[in-house]
């Protein structure tokens, strides 16, 4: 039986048991709430091209067909007066052939020359400018859809949206399409064209979901086509309206070859001397769609070189960072892998592919499947690295599958496989570890009539990781967890809770703390305050966390407050918050991680407050500010951050952030500073240049990363990548690395 008698294992069952049936019960009540989803009335028909109907893709709608096609109109407001007409009067207009869709779009303001437009780079999310943006579900299916904005610069950003305990949009996918604006009297307009080989679709299906909003920055006005209400909103394919008269569309044959090269520089410190090295290398990506709803895609010696660098943060918890994915070959189909949203637990997680410690380990090959077949979404990678170093060759092996139930619930399975050739781990030659979950999602959008109700439940084990070890048991080697949230206005709630064994580590997973018991729940009154024109909203909440070792002995408790939280009209925002927590500390921690001040164990009750204030994104000089004080331990702390966004030019903007941490604890007292500085400099929307200098007195190491990128055309970029790093001795910052590189992609469509 391993380390565990008989009763505890006895009482376990026995707790499961009631466990099991809480669950039964409330996926009944969830089952017995959830009607059809009411359809929008609000219907667009898209008009199809006849031969000699030419578009002059310029941004404006002078060709005749426009004035053929019956607009989308009727946008009502979600902020600040939910339900009101818009202020502004907008058009949209669909069109298409066989291989194109086209939107045209008329955004009329009545004080043109207050349109807010700083901003010009590809695949930034628009905060300080006007932004249209619409979505398309392309299977109508309430579940997933391309998210897609632009602003009156055609600044593009685009992303991949997905449903569930919170919607998450994935920004990093880059979809090949185009956008015209112009500028005017009248306001502004736009012309967009999306080849239909970008998008998945169902050829059977003439109608799609869509809707979409605009945002009138300086009024801080926010308008949708559909789903107006403040619990719907633009991020909620349940809420949209349709498209309908698609026929006749294709994808042509369905192949996409992207080649690239690459050509590098590396100057390195190593032993007392540096080391230069000059490479040259090709790979090639190949994407075949075998459906217009699934997916295969082939790349070959795959490297990253221009994904963006890591942000540095200071790290003074006893758990590990999750740092985020930031390339693009994985980044891609992230939405179905996404596991229980908002339980943070994580069998997949990317970066453990192709990754050690932050440094890259060159990748051999990859193949991949991602897309849809009838109600399954589906999505399965398998990726070979080569040896580096000390690190040995490994197979990765990743499949998930998610069925959709009803009309807004889905059941989903994940798998994954990590192979290690002749690993130091084991005796055996290939070490295999594999890891097994499931996770269920049932949502309704009309839970005492008009509320959103979600359910969520989730299980994940793996295989023993050595066959030697028998000592742990399923129970230890896995995690189980469900979640009942209430996400709506004013009122919101939430209540979880989750366990993670004692041995539980999937080998292509993310874990920050394992042998622990967390109840969690929320309650959260945000009203809207219609009789003080200045304030738009104020909110409080109480959140409280309670963890415990799996023997039910208190690790760890929180309880916080929000005190108070003001929205004012402005867009300017306010908070004040306070908190009380009790930390067990069974073992020494070495707080800043080179044995200079260590924690001993001992139980720790303190009490924190924390003031915020963040200005509003459109003005050209904007700033968020923190200030976090209170017991720490064993003493105080004290942290100041400060963050500015300066935009003295459309196409320029300057991030500078920093944050000062002080620590006074009977141990020892010491001090860290993180400084961040980020330019972007976008000379037109389809060349740019950004730098990111970074620096910590912790680590003492000094970063720079300048990248400049040129679309080509869509599909088609240069790359230019800099980057310069520094330790700073005996008060000099001396050059560790330099790495220059240039990298060419270009993209073949058949």
């Amino acid at each position: 039986m391993g380390i565990f008698n008989r009763d505890i294992i006895r009482d376990r069952i026995a707790w499961r048991e009631s466990l099991a049936t809480t669950i039964l019960l409330l996926f009944l009540i969830i089952g017995a709430t959830t009607t059809a989803l009411a359809q929008s009335t609000q219907t667009i028909g898209a008009h199809k091209l006849e031969a000699g109907q030419e578009i002059d893709f310029d941004g404006r709608l002078d060709e005749a067909f426009w004035k053929e096609i019956t607009p989308a109109t009727g946008f009502r407001m979600q902020e600040p007066r939910e339900g009101d007409p818009a202020s502004e009067k907008t058009e949209v207009y669909i069109a298409y052939t066989s291989d194109y869709l086209y939107m045209g779009v008329m955004l009329y303001d009545s004080e043109p020359s207050q349109i807010k437009a700083f901003l010009k780079r590809r695949d930034v999310r628009i905060t300080s400018d006007e932004r249209f943006t619409w979505i398309f579900d392309t299977f109508n299916d309430q579940r997933n859809a391309y998210f897609m904005e632009i602003n009156p610069n055609a600044l593009r950003t685009d992303g991949l949206l997905s449903t569930g305990q919170g919607n998450d949009i994935n920004l990093n996918w880059d979809g090949i399409w185009d956008a015209k604006t112009v500028i005017g009297d009248f306001g502004w307009s736009a012309e967009i064209k999306i080849p239909f080989s970008t998008l998945n679709f169902d050829p059977e299906s003439s109608v799609w979901g869509a809707n979409f909003m605009r945002v009138i920055r300086r009024k801080n006005e926010t308008v949708l086509w559909s789903g107006y209400r403040r619990s719907q909103g633009i991020e909620r394919p349940q809420d949209a309206g349709r498209v309908t008269g698609l026929t006749g569309i294709s994808q042509g044959i369905g192949l996409e070859v992207v080649p690239y090269g690459i050509a590098n520089n590396n100057k390195e410190f190593t032993g007392g001397d540096f080391e230069t090295s000059t490479t040259a290398d090709a790979g090639l990506d190949i994407n075949y769609s075998i459906t217009p709803s699934l997916k295969a895609s082939l790349t070959l010696n795959t490297d990253f070189a221009e994904a963006e660098v890591d942000q540095r943060r200071i790290n003074l918890t006893r758990f590990p960072l999750q740092f985020p994915e930031q390339r693009d070959f994985f980044l891609e189909g992230s939405n179905i892998y996404r596991f229980a949203p908002r339980s943070f637990e994580t069998p997949f997680f990317s970066r453990r592919i192709g990754l050690r410690q932050g440094e890259p380990v060159p990748i051999t090959y990859g193949a991949r499947l991602l897309g849809n077949a009838g109600n399954y979404n589906l999505a399965m990678l398998h990726v070979r690295t080569g040896e580096h170093s000390d690190i040995r060759p490994e197979n990765f092996t990743v499949a998930r599958v998610k069925r959709n139930i009803g009309s807004e619930s889905t059941l989903g399975i994940i798998y994954t496989r990590r192979d290690t050739e002749n690993g130091d781990e084991l005796a055996d030659p290939l070490q295999t570890r594999h890891t097994f979950g499931s996770d269920l999602e049932l949502s309704t959008s009309n839970f005492l009539g008009d509320k959103n109700l979600q359910f969520q439940a989730f299980f994940v084990l793996h295989n023993p990781s050595s066959p030697l070890d028998d000592s742990t048991d399923v129970w230890d080697r896995s995690t189980r967890g469900i979640r009942l949230n209430y996400p709506n206005e004013p009122w919101s709630g939430h209540v979880s809770y989750r366990e993670f064994g004692t041995a539980f580590d999937p080998a292509v997973g993310f874990v920050r703390r394992v042998g622990f018991r967390r109840l969690q729940p929320s309650i959260g009154y945000n009203p809207r305050i219609e009789k003080i024109d200045w304030i738009r909203e104020i909110n409080w909440g109480i959140r409280f966390e309670h963890l415990t070792d799996l023997d039910f002995k208190l690790l760890s408790q929180e309880l916080g407050f929000t005190l108070l939280g003001l929205t004012l009209e402005s867009g300017d925002q306010v908070d004040l918050s306070v908190s009380r927590s009790y930390e067990r500390l069974r073992s020494p921690f070495d707080i800043r991680r080179d044995g200079t001040v260590i924690i001993p164990p001992d139980e720790y009750i303190t009490w924190r407050g924390s003031i915020r204030a963040e200005t509003a994104s459109y003005r050209m000089v904007s700033a968020n500010t923190e200030f976090e004080f209170g017991e720490f331990w064993s003493g105080l702390q004290r942290e100041y951050s400060i963050g500015l966004n300066l935009r003295p030019f459309p196409g320029i903007r300057l991030n500078p952030e920093y944050v000062h941490t002080l620590v006074d604890l009977n141990e020892g007292r010491f001090t860290t500073d993180l400084f961040l500085f980020e330019g972007n400099f976008d000379f037109t929307n389809a060349t740019f240049l950004s730098t990111k200098l970074q620096y910590d007195t912790l680590s003492e190491l000094m970063g720079l990363n300048t990248r400049f990128r040129w679309i080509i055309r869509p599909g088609s970029d240069v790359y230019l990548v800099y980057n310069h790093n520094w330790l700073r001795e005996f008060d000099r910052f001396q050059t560790r690395q330099r790495t220059g590189t240039i990298k060419v992609t270009y993209s073949y469509r058949f």
